[in-house]
């Protein structure tokens, strides 16, 4: 299979699916004539010009509602947001809108959108730039949520999200967008609410989504060097989430450390671990425990930064105590 950037696999689903329906269009800030401020949509104005790739004004709850519109009479609107971080100025959109009218119109109105574009941390972009917002949008019932790991799972994931009557939430890692990886040239989907095994282990379970699969994987080989079989599960999907694959790991294992870049207090890694204790208090050997983001804003200084998000050599650390071995 070719290699290919995870910016480039995003592209590739959105031009395939906007080739194959003409209601789906792009919109957001700098999506045309920019090509995309991470060039996610590079080429796209050129293919499909400038009445199915809108740019927009710096109004993130004026045109997240002119989606919202858009979708409620038929189209599939594809709403880029430069990054989470400005979702929160429409989050009444996504909140109160977006995810309520399909159930208070009794059906009558459909919601096919996906809101997608980076979130979390990425290199010096301070406080109110650094953010990892899932844990918002996950606590709210009507919004999916879609968090891919690499190439191969943006491009699946992105077209199963696109032909969803239902609003996504898309968030890409906002430092992955240059790494590379294996995708089919051919058409190929990924559905929603499927996990997967990024790597297959014995000794103890981590979880993990996003960009910290990478910190588990790393975690894992360093594991493996001492004689310690991690097995990285990576849901890919959080709302909803592939609960059957967790618990199915975490029995075999008997022990589980979930990895998240967000804030510690009601994060995902809470729900995961409550459910996790729920299912699989029998089998386990160890307390759940979870390697989060630091209780705090992000600081801009670099040094500063990495000391606030989880990473490989602290992820080592911690399996380490859930084996009785540090």
């Amino acid at each position: 299979m070719p290699q290919i950037a995870f910016r480039e696999a995003l592209n590739q689903a959105m031009v395939e699916e906007m080739e194959r329906d003409d209601r789906i269009f792009l919109m957001g800030e700098e999506v045309g004539h920019y090509n995309g401020a991470y060039k996610v949509s590079k080429g796209m104005l050129d293919k499909f010009g400038e009445r199915r790739v809108i740019d927009t004004p710096i109004a993130e709850g004026g045109f997240a509602g002119v989606g919202i519109g858009a979708a409620m009479v038929g189209l599939r609107p594809i709403i880029e947001f430069m990054t989470w971080n400005f979702s929160l100025v429409a989050a009444d959109q996504l909140i109160n809108n977006a995810a309520k009218i399909r159930q208070m119109s009794a059906g009558q109105f459909t919601l096919p959108i996906v809101f997608r574009g980076p979130g979390g941390s990425a290199h010096m972009l301070a406080a109110q730039h650094s953010q990892s917002t899932e844990a918002l949008w996950t606590h709210i019932p009507g919004l999916k949520v879609v968090m891919p790991a690499n190439p191969y799972d943006a491009k699946g994931l992105l077209k199963s999200a696109i032909r969803d009557d239902n609003p996504i939430v898309f968030i890409e890692g906002e430092i992955t967008y240059g790494d590379m990886g294996e995708v089919p040239e051919g058409e190929y989907l990924i559905p929603l609410g499927v996990g997967d095994i990024k790597r297959p282990g014995t000794d103890i379970t981590i979880i993990a989504w996003s960009k910290m699969v990478r910190v588990a994987l790393q975690a894992a080989e360093s594991l493996a060097t001492e004689g310690i079989q991690a097995e990285v599960v990576d849901p890919r999907t959080l709302r909803p989430l592939d609960e059957e694959l967790i618990v199915a790991s975490v029995k075999k294992t008997g022990r589980a450390l979930i990895l998240e870049e967000g804030w510690p207090f009601n994060n995902v890694g809470a729900e995961i671990a409550y459910r996790i204790a729920r299912r699989c208090f029998d089998d386990l050997d160890a307390p759940v425990e979870r390697l989060s983001g630091a209780d705090m804003p992000m600081p801009y200084n670099h040094h500063l930064e990495e000391l606030c998000v989880p990473t490989a050599p602290r992820a080592v650390v911690a399996a380490k105590k859930l084996l009785y071995l540090d």
